[in-house]
């Protein structure tokens, strides 16, 4: 008989092996052909299986399993060989399919011929066994919540599960075939190209962390086991679990950062409470000690002279330990966010030389120098003037307690760069080291040891009180400093709490001097 004179159609329909025929659509790979043994394997009549697409008349299981095998063959435009499922319908037992694509002159695709393989006549329990033992490993394969990847000798993907997909965004066609190592973080990748090649090579398992790019780019921690598989004619492939653990890493670096923060709580604590213990017991000693002179009357009667003196130095200790103590409660009481302000209008130039006097007669012995220097027409700032004068106490006490006699402590006013009113206040002192300028404000942080018998004591609030009272207005306060070099302290309040006077009452219509004699700059921040 003549090649021509087959009946190709007669053999397509009755070979003794399910075989149908698929053409790939934008959305699925529809059925062309069916013969009469793929009927009986799907179990339907061939209207329900033509033009219909292989999903929709597969289980998902099936579906998945087939269409993983389809897109390696039309990827690679070369046949290949698959295991069925146990849960294929119908009740046609095939082991497996060949599933071949075909090209036309050009390598185009055409369609895929896919034909299921005889069932052996002899197959063995051994044989049975071994079926059912790679079908339970294809099956943990496919529904395994930890992602598994397959590489060859060469470092190409072969096969991914679905949770490997779900987890880092890839796409199972989208990584067949390339290197593993372009999914693994570009600075880990020559580390783990090495490594591959020595797995492979010696045929040895190994466990880790390592880092893996997700599809969008961000980049996840996980925790990896691989073993290396021998198959026949020697062919070696990897095996790899990854689980992704970088919520987990998260959490350790959030607990590491807890832990030092705590660490570093309890040592301000420490330094606190020992610096509390100088200061409170040098006031209470002075008052307990001159009290008690006073009442045993060792200078005789009272109503001696030097009772008197003893009075004031008891008068000013006792001062001395209520400043301390107001200091510690006003901080409490801004960061348990308990201040209320009392706000009004304040001319920062006569607020500065108020200080300034109060503070030259206190460091009159010492030669220090008060200079104010004070821009023109500089309009009122709105805000606590006691929150704002304890400020300027606190930034001149700083710099009285760090100057040398001689030294010049100078005070200004004026406007920032951003229209709002700044407050320096600059000395000539011992400076503070330029690593230590986080340390000063931290509450009850200092650059000296509180434990010695030093000059420059104190409770260490001073700065942090002084930043974050100018918080309380919106403000900031910066700090430029070095070892030599003196101290500038800089508060910066923002333009909306300017505030201009308006022309006097002279210029004012009648209806315009019921107004407030202040007003609100426009367009302020």
């Amino acid at each position: 008989m003549a090649p021509a004179d087959v009946d190709h159609k007669a053999l397509f329909d009755f070979m003794p092996v399910p075989r149908f025929v698929l053409k790939p659509r934008d959305d699925c790979y529809a059925i062309l052909a069916v013969n009469d043994k793929a009927r009986a394997f799907f179990d339907r009549p061939e209207e329900e299986l033509v033009d219909k697409c292989l999903r929709d008349v597969l289980d998902l299981e099936n579906a998945s399993h087939l269409g993983h095998a389809l897109s390696v063959a039309i990827k690679k435009k070369t046949p290949v060989t698959i295991q069925s499922l146990p849960t294929f319908p119908g009740n046609f037992n095939v082991p497996g399919f060949w599933i071949s694509p075909v090209l036309d002159e050009e390598n185009n695709l055409i369609c895929i011929d896919v034909i299921g393989q005889p069932s052996p006549a002899d197959e063995t329990p051994l044989q049975r066994e071994r079926d059912d033992a790679l079908t339970l490993l294809t099956s943990i394969f496919d529904v395994s919540e930890v992602g598994i990847i397959v590489t060859d000798h060469n470092r190409r993907v072969v096969k991914i599960n679905d949770s490997f997909s779900r987890i880092f965004g890839w796409s199972k066609n989208e990584l067949l075939s390339t290197d593993v190592a372009e999914i693994i973080a570009p600075d880990e990748r020559e580390l783990a190209r090495k490594n591959y090649d020595d797995f492979i090579e010696e045929g040895i398992r190994s466990s880790g962390e390592m880092r893996i790019s997700r599809k969008d780019g961000s980049i996840a921690n996980t925790l990896f086991t691989t073993a290396t598989l021998e198959l026949s004619h020697k062919r070696r492939f990897q095996v790899t679990t990854v689980m992704d653990i970088t919520l987990r890493k998260q959490m350790e670096l959030s607990l590491r950062q807890a832990k030092e923060q705590a660490d570093a709580a309890n040592h301000a604590k420490s330094v606190f409470l020992a610096n509390m213990s100088h200061e409170l017991r040098t006031p209470l000693n002075a008052i307990i000690g001159f009290s008690e002179m006073i009442l045993k009357e060792m200078f005789g009667p009272l109503g001696h002279d030097k009772y008197a003196e003893y009075l004031n130095d008891v008068h000013m200790s006792a001062k001395h330990l209520l400043e301390i103590i107001n200091e510690v409660l006003d901080m409490s009481k801004i960061e348990a966010g308990r201040v209320d302000m009392d706000e009004s209008e304040i001319d920062l130039s006569k607020l500065v030389a108020s200080v300034n006097r109060m503070m030259a007669s206190k460091a009159f012995s010492s030669g220090i120098e008060f200079r104010e220097v004070s821009e023109e027409g500089l309009p009122m700032l709105y805000g606590d003037q006691r929150l704002i004068r304890q400020i300027l106490i606190n930034l001149v006490t700083n710099a009285v307690k760090y100057s040398k006699s001689s030294d010049v402590i100078e005070t200004s006013v004026g406007l920032t760069e951003k229209g709002g009113l700044f407050l320096r206040v600059s000395d000539q002192g011992v400076g503070i080291p330029k690593e230590r300028l986080h340390d000063v404000m931290e509450p009850f942080g200092q650059i000296h040891d509180p434990t010695r018998a030093e000059p420059f004591q104190g409770t260490g609030l001073g700065l942090p009180l002084a930043k974050a009272m100018a918080e309380l207005h919106g403000g900031a306060l910066t700090i430029d400093s070095d070892t030599g070099k003196g101290t500038q302290v800089t508060i910066s309040f923002p333009k909306k709490r300017n505030r201009y006077k308006r022309p006097g009452p002279a210029n004012l219509s009648d209806g315009e001097k019921q107004g407030s004699s202040l007003d609100i700059l426009e367009g302020a921040e």
